[in-house]
């Protein structure tokens, strides 16, 4: 029997670098009282801003929420958009930007229109072009000074396709972290799905698998689903092959078993974030020495308990363990 309170303590003891995209995501509240007479579109009345850690940062929130230490490694801009997500990281949510590089390029940014909690718009400002070899190379030196230094217990790739992970920095930081007995997690997109092999766990959703494999399957065929997971963790020689399926639960693959944990019902309100939210914490618990099959349980958890919310939000650690212990017992 697991010692949920114990394993979530001990949390604080570890520190999980974070590799990929980090962004700002910012919001714009508001209400809608009329339409515009320059073009049949609503009228925000602004009443509040607010920006917010989006992409790889909000997976460093997570870890940083579930009690963990986030180490951060990035690429971001020269603009006024790296001030204020430098800004978001040390000031409002302490975490080090020591292992952020800013270049020539555009800071990402996606910014939500909202009016009585419904998104009525998102502008995007990103440069998506993946980053040449003279800055990948230096990135890379970055990471693995990181991995020297902070002596990490995981490292999670956090892959937005917005340029900041490319396959040599994939192939040049997987084989360091082999070397260093340091456990690899991925959360992919498309771009360089297939660059990624030999982790410890790889967590596509539904439609990031299907995009990455080329596959036509329904969501809802689960053996068909499990049979295809099974020979790609084979062909990648991958640990653990965790796949989301929103609605229905997620589903593991690895070498000696596979299942599937249907989804807990839940009142829906954005499921904006959720991926970040469940590779963080199943990263945690996999660092925690926690078997797979109940790790991933409580990372389906995380993920159902922060699309209750509006918005990008970090887990609440306390609420996790308190679902857990309900869910679990």
């Amino acid at each position: 029997m697991i010692d949920l309170r114990q394993t979530f303590k001990s949390f604080n003891e570890k520190k999980i670098l974070i590799v990929g995209d980090i962004m700002i995501d910012a919001y714009n509240f508001g209400s809608v009282e009329r339409v515009s007479p320059e073009a049949p579109v609503p009228v925000l009345n602004l009443s509040e801003k607010d920006y917010r850690l989006g992409g790889a940062g909000n997976v460093a929130k997570n870890i940083k929420a579930l009690g963990a230490t986030p180490v951060m490694c990035s690429v971001i801009g020269n603009d006024e958009n790296a001030i204020i997500l430098r800004s978001l990281l040390t000031k409002k949510n302490r975490i080090s930007d020591k292992y952020i590089i800013n270049a020539e390029r555009i800071t990402t940014s996606k910014t939500r229109m909202i009016s009585h909690g419904q998104q009525l718009l998102r502008l995007d400002a990103e440069d998506a072009t993946p980053l040449n070899e003279n800055l990948t190379r230096k990135f890379v030196q970055v990471v693995k000074d990181a991995i020297d230094a902070e002596k990490p217990d995981a490292i999670i790739f956090e892959d937005y396709d917005k340029g900041v992970i490319t396959p040599l920095l994939i192939n040049e930081i997987t084989w360091y972290a082999h070397e260093n007995n340091i456990l690899t997690t991925v959360d992919p997109k498309h771009r360089n799905f297939s660059d990624f092999k030999d982790v410890t766990l790889f967590k596509p959703n539904f439609k990031e698998f299907l995009e990455g494999t080329g596959l036509s399957i329904a969501k809802n065929d689960i053996n068909q689903t499990l049979a295809l997971a099974k020979q790609y963790r084979e062909e990648k020689n991958i640990d653990n092959m965790l796949i989301t399926l929103s609605e229905y639960g997620v589903l593991i693959v690895n070498e000696t078993s596979d299942f599937h944990i249907p989804a807990e019902k839940r009142d829906i309100s954005d499921v904006s974030g959720a991926g970040d939210t469940v590779i963080s914490t199943i990263t945690l618990c996999m660092a925690s020495g926690m078997p797979i099959n109940i790790a991933t349980q409580i990372a389906n958890i995380a993920g159902g308990l922060v699309c209750e919310k509006i918005g990008v939000v970090p887990i609440d650690k306390q609420q996790l363990l308190a679902e857990c212990e309900r869910v679990l017992s």
